[in-house]
């Protein structure tokens, strides 16, 4: 694994206020799902939000920057990702506040901890976020959403900080959304979210999320070293079913396979390169354009850059 130069001693110079983790070279692939990838050059994770907001405004505004949260729906590539890293963690970001129908989430909460947290104060609307593999922060980038719902329905407002450090807020209307997409600012890293949920009863609510689990084990293979869903599905139509059409359920490159499962999934099968996974994620998308005419679209976010041979 190549190193980047260490550019820590710079940073910490331009911030010297900074009270969160700064680490030069890390590797990422103990943090990512697929458990592939290479090393960032710095990875930052911030101590709140007016740490966060000390970093960006005083960072070179020439140096990338670049958001992980659970690394359930990403590929970060061999060669690793230049710049600044940054990975919300921690109380700051990682706590539920409910207030009567309204939940504040910290954009590190687990989707799956806030439907939980929905269904212990009895609130009605929030149990699709149970199959989810993801953060909150990633909801709100992508529109997360299964079993027939999605961010878009229970969002009341977000909040993170743009890359000047100036504290932003999005009304629902704001964020823009559309299927598996927000039109909210790229630059913008998204710190928490208010979600409205309606009054129901707590027992059908965990019956809910029962059936949602269910679902999830019976048809994905969430135990396997996965990504979540590979590409979206078109419109009027389902990724799965022309991957499989073309043939690709079980295909191989390296130590990657499409799923045998549920061949919308991606999985490391048996010592996989970042660049193995995304080359078999390729070629499916070129079986399934010769096949069908269809053209997949990724949903699954790839980052960094590729190894040098």
């Amino acid at each position: 694994m190549t190193a980047f130069p260490d550019i820590t001693p710079e940073i910490r110079a331009a911030a010297p206020a900074l009270r969160g983790r700064l680490l030069a070279n890390p590797s990422l692939s103990d943090l990512t799902w697929f458990r592939v990838g290479g090393p960032a050059q710095v990875l930052f994770t911030p101590a709140d939000e007016e740490d966060l907001a000390h970093l960006l405004s005083a960072l070179d505004p020439a140096l990338p920057v670049t958001v992980i949260g659970l690394g359930s729906n990403l590929i970060v590539r061999d060669g690793g990702i230049p710049g600044i890293t940054i990975r919300l963690g921690g109380k700051a970001f990682g706590s539920v506040e409910i207030d009567g129908e309204t939940l504040r989430a910290g954009t590190a909460v687990p989707d799956m901890r806030l439907a939980k947290a929905a269904a212990e104060a009895s609130l009605d609307g929030l149990a699709f976020f149970r199959g989810i593999p993801g953060s909150i922060g990633g909801a709100l980038r992508m529109n997360a959403g299964a079993h027939g719902g999605e961010t878009t329905d229970v969002l009341v407002e977000a909040r993170g900080i743009d890359r000047s450090g100036a504290l932003r807020r999005f009304t629902h209307a704001e964020m823009g959304f559309t299927y598996r997409h927000s039109e909210a600012p790229e630059d913008v890293i998204f710190t928490s979210a208010l979600f409205r949920g309606r009054p129901g009863d707590r027992q059908d609510i965990e019956s809910e999320m029962d059936r949602v689990t269910a679902a999830r084990e019976a048809a994905q293979p969430i135990r396997e070293r996965t990504g979540g869903s590979t590409f979206k599905n078109p419109p009027g139509g389902k990724a799965w079913q022309l991957v499989d059409a073309a043939g690709c359920r079980g295909l191989t490159m390296g130590g990657a396979q499409v799923s045998e499962m549920h061949c919308n999934f991606l999985i490391n099968r048996d010592g996989a390169t970042a660049a193995d996974i995304e080359g078999l994620g390729e070629e499916v998308r070129r079986r399934v354009r010769e096949t069908s005419g269809v053209e997949l679209h990724w949903e699954i976010k790839r980052i960094g850059l590729n190894a040098v041979a």
